[in-house]
């Protein structure tokens, strides 16, 4: 966690916490359509916005967590370049 961003820190607190995210988008399923992290059932990984310093829009930096209920989830990865890549967080 340390490593991370300090925004990917308060977006994996508000993950655990159930919320409140500042996107609409936020919570909902991710389909893995990269195919980098390990296959699972569609709608076990949901991805959150990690909000991005200047940008306009909600920018390419994200987390994505697999598992149920979301607020305990099983495994969670970061992207700061929408998808091309990913690293574990250790929990």
């Amino acid at each position: 966690m340390a490593t991370l961003p300090a925004e990917a820190q308060v977006t994996h607190r508000r993950i655990l916490n159930g919320g409140p995210f500042p996107y609409e988008k936020d919570g909902s399923v991710f389909g893995n359509r990269e195919r980098l992290l390990p296959p699972r059932a569609r709608g076990h990984y949901r991805e959150y916005t990690v909000e991005t310093p200047g940008a306009r829009d909600r920018g390419a930096r994200r987390i994505v967590c697999g598992g149920s209920p979301p607020n305990r989830p099983e495994t969670c990865y970061f992207t700061g370049d929408h998808y091309a890549s990913f690293s574990r967080i250790a929990q």
